[in-house]
């Protein structure tokens, strides 16, 4: 790459496109800076848009729709390091040169009981109906230390006559191999011993 500095679009096939005029134009048609071999890309389905450091993705109110890490994008939404976008049956994967630099920001957690989905990093999150609704009551309680007997009760609402620890130990380690980068060295879901464990903000 001509620039280290430059963000740029993975393709399926290791290919890198620099971004490196204020907007890239992706779509059909040969006009656009990367094009897009698909019947379901609109001629000029999609832009990226730099701001300064900032890079943000927006759809161009296409047939078919741009996909964001698996959702459909509505608006604009600024790129993170490792997002995937779909267009068509093409796949990119954005690359922010500059984030290897900076310090490895706090994983960005969200759960909606509403919708029932948790996202990690702005990922939708596969999580088994016990899994979920652990990562909900310590988001709920997110900095505090919740003891076992209260997860227990939480979790398994169900069961009157109590739960073992080791049901509930191995429920967090479930939920830690999918929330943690290394489970081995958590910075979510914290363990503090002999009380109970706590979501990390």
């Amino acid at each position: 790459m001509s620039n280290p500095n430059i963000p740029y679009l993975k393709d399926p096939l290791g290919n890198e496109h620099l971004l490196a005029v204020a907007v890239t134009r992706l779509g059909r048609a040969v006009e656009n800076e990367i094009v897009i071999l698909s019947n379901r890309a609109s001629r000029e389905h999609a832009h990226i848009r730099r701001d300064g450091r900032k890079v943000f993705l927006e759809d161009m109110k296409s047939t078919n729709g741009t996909l964001l890490n698996g959702q459909r994008l509505t608006g604009s939404a600024q790129l993170r390091d490792g997002d995937e976008i779909a267009i068509g049956e093409v796949s990119f994967v954005f690359r922010d040169p500059d984030t290897t630099t900076r310090e490895t920001p706090f994983p960005e957690l969200e759960v909606s009981l509403a919708s029932g989905e948790a996202r990690l990093n702005r990922r939708l999150l596969s999580l088994s109906p016990k899994e979920f609704a652990l990562l909900f009551y310590l988001y709920e309680n997110r900095g505090k230390v919740c003891s076992k007997d209260e997860i227990g009760r939480a979790v398994w609402s169900e069961y009157q006559s109590g739960i073992f620890d080791y049901q509930i130990e191995n429920l967090v380690r479930r939920l830690r191999a999918k929330i943690e980068i290394d489970p081995a060295a958590p910075v979510l879901l914290l363990t503090v011993r002999g009380r109970g464990y706590k979501l990390a903000r």
